[in-house]
């Protein structure tokens, strides 16, 4: 190979990879629901998980000038807003701050336990409605759906049986999690929908293979990234806004999910 031809492949593979890093990707389902009230037809719901402390400009700037093109009913976090190698709460509250117009759910992840969540209070203070192993009835007009959060699956601090008491009725159920583990677990409690991050989509991923290791799962993960089904379960893993242990990202661009539900057929 010439020293130009190397230069200039060089190049390019840098730049692929700095997009990848940096150029945020807007990814959009739509779930077919079963019993879903007329209200809630076209509900949508932004999913944002695994900031990891990451900035896109001053105060989130590019990161929420995307997100206010968007439209969407509600906001669903799951987890590592922080990171535990540099726990600043700043970018997250940032992100929140450019949110507020809208309800807001977090569940916390691992790296909110190994920084003692100490994001915890801000997060209330700027209005997040925290599920640690609980639920919330997200009412219109005279119909709900049920928005249900558990704890980190990944370090087993999760409780879906305690997050599910009290819910008698039939009205579709959205689960949050951190991590994709718990999907079992929801498929037997026959949930509609489960939003989970953690495993950033592998951060490496290859064409044809997928993810190369994800955290929890270890080599070509089979829960690494998109959407899974099982019945009438639909989960889908979003790939995560930041980076972990090294900031890199191949085949894999940093992302913001959208989940529109409609009545299943």
């Amino acid at each position: 190979m010439s020293r130009r031809a190397f230069i200039v492949g060089g190049i390019a593979t840098l730049s692929y990879l700095y997009f990848d890093l940096h150029s945020i990707a807007v990814k959009r389902y739509t779930i077919a629901v079963s019993r879903l009230p007329s209200d809630f037809r076209g509900f949508t719901i932004l999913h944002l998980t695994d900031l990891h402390n990451k900035e896109y400009g001053e105060g989130q700037r590019h990161l929420l000038e995307l997100i206010n093109r968007l439209h969407f009913d509600a906001v669903a976090i799951t987890g590592d807003l922080v990171d535990k190698s540099s726990p600043n709460i700043e970018p997250a509250i940032a992100l929140v701050k450019g949110l507020q117009s809208k309800p807001i759910f977090f569940v916390p992840g691992n790296h909110e336990w190994w920084t003692n969540f100490q994001i915890k209070s801000p997060l209330e203070d700027h209005g997040v409605r925290i599920l640690e192993n609980g639920s919330f009835k997200y009412a219109r007009g005279n119909f709900h759906l049920w928005i249900i959060g558990v704890d980190d699956p990944y370090l087993g601090r999760d409780k879906l049986d305690k997050a599910l008491s009290g819910i008698v009725d039939s009205v579709p159920k959205v689960l949050l999690a951190h991590a994709p583990n718990i999907f079992s677990k929801a498929v037997e409690s026959n949930l509609d929908l489960i939003l989970v991050g953690h495993t950033h989509g592998g951060q490496v991923r290859l064409p044809l293979v997928g993810a190369v290791i994800a955290p929890g799962q270890g080599l070509f993960p089979k829960l690494d990234y998109g959407q899974f089904t099982s019945g009438t379960t639909n989960m889908i893993i979003n790939g995560g806004l930041g980076e972990s242990v090294l900031p890199i990202r191949f085949y894999n661009r940093p992302e913001i999910v959208l989940v529109t539900l409609v009545t299943s057929s």
